[in-house]
């Protein structure tokens, strides 16, 4: 254990060595995120301008997060370290046996093995995760967006501004928030029960003892999937274009005069794409629900037959109640997975038909198409922020709520 700790205090020399030889000129100036912009000067011996050196707000932040996680690293370290050297002194005054390096790494790979095999998941799970989130959330509190790019122009910290912005302060950034909001909550129930229903009535057709060439029929339902969706999507934008396809065919058939705006009419492009969207979705549903199906017990049925029970009755007292049962988890994973689908939005309406009165919007882009927009379209990152922080309060507030109330949750030892 003397080799543990000293294997300890070598990280926190390594981690101060970072922190007094990097991390600490970026946290210094964390309060303000730099104070000297890159400027032009004219040099005259060489008749050019040649730029200066100016801090740069993007380096300061995200580095400053950094070397504030390694504080806190070298401050568990230290905690680690005294529990240690506190346990040796211990284990000597007791007469009891202090375990050896060599042991302590047997341990690791046996009775705390689980350690071992979690050690590399949650670094990078910290690295990769858990500081670009936190990095994000801090940019939500800054002005960064095209007007403020480092290092020609800082970006500085503003409170809650776009927090207010987006609620009450912006006319038009509150207007197009709420009603982003709106539709993605309507976008996300439409497109996720109307797969589900779909999906499952479609399965215990397929898979009625009366139909015939099952394996056929799943498989002209699943060629859907073979293609990559965003092929799919691509191909029926162009299709739904005034001299698209659909348009041409429906006028030579003398069924419309001119073309229709499938995608620049604000409800036929949001039709559109929740019909799309079930093209697309009632496949992988479909073989969720068959899966279900051969694996309730026919002895239920069976039961319910004898005592008299018609088809309606069964579907409803046995097939139902199992199939919401075992899918219910899956469903909520699919809502939240809807509220944040980006290919189906963006690449049937790019979030169109736009909007004068949305702010950088169209009236079919949902909270993540936005985001995306404003990030890389606009430049507008501190907005873009705070939009992903509600986005993450939404999405994980319905979903946990939801998710505790199922009787996967509560009942999920048994099935009644």
């Amino acid at each position: 254990m003397i080799i543990l700790n000293l294997i300890y205090i070598l990280a926190e020399v390594l981690i101060a060595c970072f922190f007094f030889g990097f991390g600490f000129k970026y946290l210094s100036h964390f309060g303000t995120l730099g104070e000297n912009t890159q400027l032009k000067v004219w040099n005259e011996e060489l008749q050019i301008y040649e730029r200066t050196t100016g801090d740069n707000s993007m380096l300061i932040l995200l580095f400053s997060v950094f070397t504030i996680a390694a504080l806190i690293l070298f401050i568990y370290i230290m905690i680690l370290l005294i529990k240690n050297v506190r346990a040796i002194v211990k284990l000597r005054k007791e007469g009891k046996h202090v375990a050896t390096f060599r042991e302590v790494l047997l341990d690791l790979l046996d009775k705390k093995f689980h350690i071992t095999l979690l050690a590399a998941p949650m670094t990078t799970l910290v690295l990769f995760t858990v500081l670009p989130i936190v990095f994000m959330i801090l940019i939500a509190f800054t002005n960064f967006d095209s007007a403020h790019q480092p290092p020609g122009e800082l970006f500085t910290w503003t409170g809650l501004t776009n927090v207010t912005d987006v609620f009450l302060g912006n006319v038009t950034k509150t207007h197009t928030f709420f009603g982003i909001l709106g539709w993605t909550f309507v976008w996300a129930i439409l497109a996720t029960f109307t797969n589900y229903i779909l999906g499952m009535l479609l399965a215990i057709v397929i898979n009625h003892k009366l139909v015939k060439f099952k394996k056929m029929w799943r498989t002209l339902f699943i060629i859907s999937i073979a293609i990559p969706q965003f092929v799919s999507l691509l191909l029926i934008a162009r299709a739904l274009e005034p001299a698209g396809a659909i348009n041409v065919a429906l006028m030579k058939a003398g069924i419309i005069s001119a073309p229709l705006p499938f995608l620049s009419n604000t409800l036929l492009a949001r039709i559109c794409v929740v019909i799309i969207n079930m093209w697309i979705g009632i496949p992988y549903t479909m073989m969720t629900f068959s899966g279900v199906l051969m694996n309730i017990p026919a002895e239920l049925y069976e039961s319910a037959e004898i005592d008299g029970a018609g088809v309606l009755q069964s579907f409803v007292s046995i097939t139902l109640p199992y199939m919401i049962f075992v899918t219910a988890p899956a469903t909520i994973t699919t809502f939240v997975a809807n509220i944040n689908n980006f290919n189906v939005i963006y690449l049937l309406t790019g979030g169109g038909p736009f909007a004068l009165d949305y702010y950088q919007a169209g009236k079919t882009d949902l909270l993540v198409t936005w985001l995306y927009k404003l990030t890389v379209d606009h430049h507008d990152y501190a907005l873009a922020s705070t939009i992903g922080i509600f986005i993450f309060m939404i999405v994980s507030t319905v979903s946990l709520a939801v998710y505790n109330h199922t009787g996967s949750v509560k009942r999920e030892d048994m099935f009644q």
